[in-house]
C-alpha cells in the first residue's frame, strides 16, 4: 500500500502559521511582480485584447457582455476574460495599463495562497504545501502568464483551477451531496469560461483522488470486502463516473475551443504530424530544463518546422521515458512523484502542439498550471528526504529558501523585460535565434518611435527567416507608405495578400496606398473587400467614407462614418470628418457636436477645433 496522506484535524496547524505564510505569499508575489504596475502596454495582443478592442474599450456593458458570450475574437472563447478586461477600463480606464497589471498580480497572489491552503488542507503538511506554493508564486516561468495583459486568461482560469480543486476537496470528503458537487462543476465552468486549457482538469481530480485523497482505497465503499480486483475496479468505475458530467463540460469546450481557432490554425499545416509529435516531446523536455534552469526566456519561441536534430528528439524520448518508469515504480511508496509527473505531462496535452495554433515551438505560459504537479513533487520529495532528522530538516529548509530567492532574483530581471515592447522584443532576440515575430514586432515599436531605418532592417530580417510571413510584409508596406514610397508600399500589401486572400488589414492598407496613388476606384474596392470579411472594421468603414466623400457620394460616405463610430465611440478623426459632411449639408448644431466629441476624445486635434472655430463663426455671422 502507499503511504497515507494525513486527514487534517482542527488542530492540524498552528493558525497563525498559516495567516503568516499567506501573508508571506502575497508579500513574496508583490515583491516580484510589483513593478509591473509601472509597466506599459505591450504591442503583442494588448492592442487586440484592450487597447482597440472597442466592446472591450467601453468598459463593462450589457452589450459588450452580450458580445462576449455569443462571439469569438482574436481566435478565442473565454468570455468571464473578456468581463474582467471590460471591468478594468471600468475600473482604471484604457490609458492607464497599471490597473490591469495590478489585477493581474492580485489574481496570481490569490491563486498562490488558496493553493496553500488546498494543499495544506488534503496533505496537513504545512512546509511542503507552503513551498509548492512558493514556487508557483514566483518561477520566472510564470512571469509571462502575470506581467502580459493578454494572458489574463491564465491568472484567471487559475484562481477558477485552485478553487475547483478545492470545493472538490470539500466534497470527497464528505457525504455525498448535490449541492457540493454543483458547486465543483460550477467552479469549473467559470474556469472554462476564462481558458479552455482547463479541459484536463477532471484527469487532475482524478489523480487527487489516487493521492493525496486516497479515494482508491476500499475504506470509500461501506461495508466493502477485502481489498480485490473485484472491488478496485468498482471503485475506479464509480470515481470515473463521478466526472462524467465535468468530462462532458470539457468536451463541449474543447469542441468550440477547435472551432473558433481554425483561423489562428494552419499557420504550419505543411508540418507534418511526424514534426509535431518531435516538437512535442522536445517541449516537454525543455520545459523540465526551463523549470530547473529557467533563463534564456522568451514571449515567442519559433517553431522548428522539420529541423529538429535526431539526437534532440531521441535524448527527449528518454528523458520522458526514465521518469515515467522512475514515477511508475515508486508510485507505492512515494504516490506524489507518479501525480506529479502524470499532472504535468497531461495538462500539457492540449498545448503541446499536437494540434499547432499559431507558429510557436512552445510558450512559457503553457506552464502556468501544468507546472504544479512538479513543484508538489518537489516538495513533498524534500519532505520525504528530510525525514525526522532535524539536520536534514535544517538543510532542506535553507536550500529551499535560497531555491526561492535565486528563483524570484531571475523573475524579478524576467518581469523587467516586459516594461514596453521594444525591450521585451530585444531580450527576445538576444534569447533565440531567427525569431521573424521578435524581428517583426520589434519593427512595428522602432517605426512607432520614429526609427524608420531600423524598423525596415528588422522587417526585411523577419522576411528572410520566413518569406512567407503575411504580417511582415504588410507592416513593411506601412513603414514604406509613411516614409512616401507608395510603390513599394503596394508591392508589399499585395505580396501579403498573395500569400493570404482574406488579410482584412492588407486589404485595407492597399486601400490607402491605391488612393494616395489617385486610383480611388482600385481604392474603394479593397476598402469594400475588407469590410465584407470583417463588417466590424471601424477603419475599413472610415476610409470607405472618406473615398465616398471624395467623390461627393455623402448619402453613402455618411452610412459608413455612421458604422465606423458605432463600433468605435471614440474614433475622433471619424467625428471630424462626419462633422465636415454634415456642415457641408448645412447641419451646423449636428457638426458641431460631432467636432466637440472629437475634441473631448482629442483636445490637441487641431483639424477638429479649426473646423469646429469655422462652422462656430459662419453660424454667429449668420
Amino acid at each position: 500500500m502507499h503511504q497515507r496522506a494525513a486527514r487534517p484535524g482542527p488542530h492540524t496547524s498552528n493558525p497563525y502559521i498559516v495567516l503568516a505564510i499567506c501573508a508571506g505569499l502575497l508579500v513574496l508575489t508583490a515583491l516580484v511582480f510589483g513593478a509591473t504596475v509601472h509597466h506599459g502596454f505591450v504591442n503583442y495582443d494588448d492592442e487586440l485584447y484592450v487597447v482597440d478592442n472597442p466592446h472591450v474599450t467601453r468598459g463593462l456593458t450589457g452589450e459588450g457582455i452580450r458580445w462576449a458570450f455569443t462571439h469569438s475574437h482574436a481566435s478565442n472563447w473565454h468570455p468571464l476574460t473578456w468581463v474582467s478586461h471590460m471591468a478594468d477600463v471600468e475600473l482604471y480606464g484604457v490609458t492607464n495599463p497599471g490597473g490591469h497589471h495590478l489585477t493581474s498580480l492580485v489574481l496570481h497572489a490569490a491563486t498562490a495562497i488558496i493553493l496553500f491552503l488546498v494543499l495544506l488542507q488534503m496533505t496537513a503538511a504545512l512546509w511542503a504545501s507552503a513551498f509548492a506554493s512558493a514556487l508557483f508564486a514566483v518561477h520566472p516561468l510564470h512571469v509571462e502568464s502575470v506581467a502580459w495583459i493578454a494572458e489574463r486568461k491564465d491568472v484567471l482560469s487559475g484562481l477558477f483551477f485552485v478553487l475547483t480543486i478545492a470545493a472538490y476537496v470539500r466534497y470527497a470528503r464528505r457525504p455525498p451531496s448535490i449541492r457540493r458537487y454543483l458547486l465543483v462543476a460550477g467552479c469549473f465552468t467559470l474556469g472554462l469560461l476564462s481558458k479552455p486549457m482547463l479541459v484536463t482538469l477532471p484527469f487532475v481530480l482524478l489523480l487527487l483522488d489516487y493521492w493525496p485523497l486516497e479515494r482508491f482505497s476500499n475504506e470509500t465503499i461501506p461495508n466493502s470486502a477485502p481489498v480485490g480486483r473485484r472491488s478496485r475496479t468498482a471503485i475506479m468505475r464509480r470515481l470515473v463516473l463521478e466526472k462524467l458530467p465535468l468530462l462532458a463540460l470539457a468536451i463541449a469546450a474543447a469542441v468550440l475551443t477547435y472551432a473558433v481557432q481554425e483561423s489562428a490554425r494552419g499557420s504550419l499545416s505543411h508540418v507534418p504530424m511526424w514534426s509535431r509529435l518531435a516538437n512535442a516531446l522536445n517541449s516537454y523536455a525543455a520545459y523540465l530544463w526551463k523549470f530547473v534552469y529557467p533563463v534564456d526566456l522568451a514571449v515567442f519561441y519559433p517553431h522548428p518546422g522539420n529541423a529538429l536534430p535526431s539526437w534532440r528528439i531521441a535524448a527527449a524520448c528518454l528523458v520522458v521515458a526514465v521518469i515515467s518508469a522512475a514515477a511508475l515504480v515508486s508510485r507505492r511508496r512515494h504516490p506524489y512523484l507518479l501525480v506529479g509527473w502524470l499532472w504535468y505531462v497531461g495538462m500539457l496535452v492540449p498545448v503541446i502542439g499536437l494540434v499547432q495554433v499559431g507558429s510557436q515551438a512552445m510558450a512559457d505560459r503553457y506552464t502556468y498550471l501544468t507546472q504544479i504537479g512538479l513543484y508538489v513533487a518537489v516538495a513533498w520529495g524534500a519532505m520525504h528526504l528530510a525525514g525526522t532528522s532535524s539536520t536534514r530538516r535544517r538543510i532542506c529548509g535553507l536550500v529551499a529558501c535560497v531555491a526561492l530567492a535565486v528563483l524570484s532574483a531571475i523573475a524579478s530581471r524576467q518581469v523587467s523585460y516586459w516594461k514596453d515592447s521594444e525591450t521585451l522584443w530585444t531580450h527576445a532576440l538576444v534569447s533565440t535565434s531567427a525569431n521573424h515575430e521578435a524581428h517583426n514586432h520589434l519593427a512595428r515599436a522602432l517605426a512607432v518611435r520614429g526609427d524608420t531605418d531600423a524598423a525596415i532592417r528588422h522587417y526585411r530580417q523577419a522576411l528572410e527567416i520566413r518569406p512567407d510571413f503575411v504580417e511582415a510584409h504588410n507592416n513593411l508596406g506601412n513603414v514604406l507608405a509613411a516614409r512616401g514610397d507608395n510603390a513599394a508600399a503596394i508591392e508589399g500589401y499585395t505580396t501579403a495578400l498573395t500569400i493570404k486572400p482574406d488579410y482584412v488589414e492588407a486589404h485595407n492598407n492597399l486601400g490607402l496606398a491605391l488612393a494616395e496613388a489617385g486610383q480611388l476606384d482600385a481604392a474603394i474596392a479593397e476598402y469594400r473587400r475588407a469590410i465584407a470579411l470583417d463588417t466590424e472594421f471601424a477603419a475599413a468603414h472610415y476610409n470607405l467614407g472618406n473615398a465616398l466623400a471624395a467623390r461627393d457620394e455623402v448619402d453613402a460616405a455618411i452610412v459608413h462614418y455612421e458604422k465606423a463610430l458605432d463600433v468605435r465611440p471614440d474614433f475622433a478623426e471619424a467625428h471630424n470628418n462626419y462633422g465636415t459632411l454634415l456642415a457641408a449639408r448645412g447641419q451646423a448644431d449636428a457638426a458641431i457636436a460631432h467636432y466637440q466629441r472629437a475634441l473631448a476624445i482629442n483636445p490637441q486635434f487641431a483639424s477638429a477645433r479649426r473646423n469646429l472655430a469655422l462652422v462656430l463663426a459662419g453660424r454667429n455671422g449668420s
